[in-house]
């Protein structure tokens, strides 16, 4: 099940497109990395999704229960309820742009507030269990007026996760966060989702964080979507891979393909042989640019060379190529998705 998906959502503002037909899913279980420029309509999209701007179009369905559109989203609006075209907004922690804490209350306080608004079951108990969570059980009592922005987005944090929510959207969670924190709150978000089920969409500009934690990722460029992959796919497509020229090209793809069955091969204009991974192959996780074969799932240079030898084939060229992560995000963010005609 698609906790969100999105068909052709467009917010307008002015002349302008923030949000230009974006497709997009979310499936349940998913740490989603959504990922683009300044700009690109990232958080007007976490605010769509989480019922704080209404679309001008298209549409956006929640938890699988239905679609929400201009129209509906209009009729809300008109009555008073802007925004609030969520099929479940109780079912939907935000931290969007700033934290939204009043500064001349305590920790403990802003928490306990919006518990009990919601009409939390042992208010209490879970204001202290989401302090400890995010590393604030000895800043509970002290007014937020008095934090660091470290601390103000950890209470952020919280905040989004009163109510046990079953969908958590963060905007930037990282930022202000020093080294440690930063690991802390990884640790947190991963637990959220192996132990609790939370699905979590994570906007972030520290691609090394969210390639720590996301299992799929949405590139977004000029408010619509370039491209979305899962980890195994990105590991996949920028893990190194083998580059071999032989004497008999063609002899030595077919012995290749037999003894290396779960390996992908590319021929290129010269001739040569690329060998990488397949996706379900490859086991490890990115930390940065893919450091070997073996890495991304692809076979190591003495695998390929022992199985060229072992047939008596003349080879003349064995390199490993690789794919740097960031260059390739970079890469995508770039695109210019937007067709001609469309906002700025």
């Amino acid at each position: 099940m698609n906790v969100i998906e999105c068909r052709t959502l467009t917010k307008r503002y002015g002349g302008v497109n923030a949000v230009d037909a974006l497709d997009m899913r979310v499936g349940a279980g998913d740490i989603y990395g959504f990922v683009g420029k300044n700009g690109a309509g990232k958080s007007t999209t976490m605010k769509m999704v989480a019922g704080l701007v209404a679309p001008t179009s298209g549409t956006l369905e929640l938890f699988g229960t239905g679609s929400y559109g201009a129209a509906h989203a209009a009729q809300l609006e008109a009555a008073g309820r802007a925004g609030s075209f969520s099929s479940a907004p109780s079912r939907i922690g935000a931290l969007i742009e700033e934290p939204g804490v009043l500064m001349n209350f305590s920790a403990t306080e802003n928490l306990m507030m919006k518990a009990l608004a919601m009409g939390v079951i042992r208010p209490k108990e879970q204001v202290a269990e989401l302090l400890h969570l995010v590393g604030l059980e000895h800043a509970g009592a002290r007014k937020v007026k008095k934090f660091s922005q470290g601390m103000k987005q950890r209470l952020g944090l919280a905040l989004a996760l009163v109510g046990s929510p079953d969908l958590l959207l963060l905007d930037e969670p990282f930022n202000g966060m020093d080294p440690e924190t930063t690991r802390d709150l990884r640790r947190a978000l991963v637990a959220l989702n192996q132990e609790r089920g939370v699905t979590i969409v994570i906007s972030s500009h520290v691609l090394d964080q969210l390639m720590r934690v996301c299992t799929r990722f949405g590139v977004i460029a000029a408010g619509r979507m370039v491209r979305e992959f899962s980890d195994e796919e990105l590991h996949a497509t920028c893990g190194s891979s083998v580059r071999v020229k032989t004497a008999d090209p063609a002899r030595a793809l077919a012995l290749l393909e037999e003894r290396l069955p779960w390996a992908t091969f590319r021929v290129e204009p010269d001739q040569a042989i690329v060998i990488g991974g397949s996706p379900r192959h490859a086991a490890a996780s990115f930390g940065g640019s893919a450091s070997d074969a073996a890495a991304s799932g692809a076979p190591s240079v003495e695998e390929v060379s022992h199985v060229l030898h072992d047939a008596a084939q003349i080879v003349l060229e064995l390199t490993t190529l690789e794919r740097d992560i960031e260059d390739y995000f970079v890469e995508l963010m770039d695109t210019d998705a937007r067709p001609a005609g469309g906002g700025h």
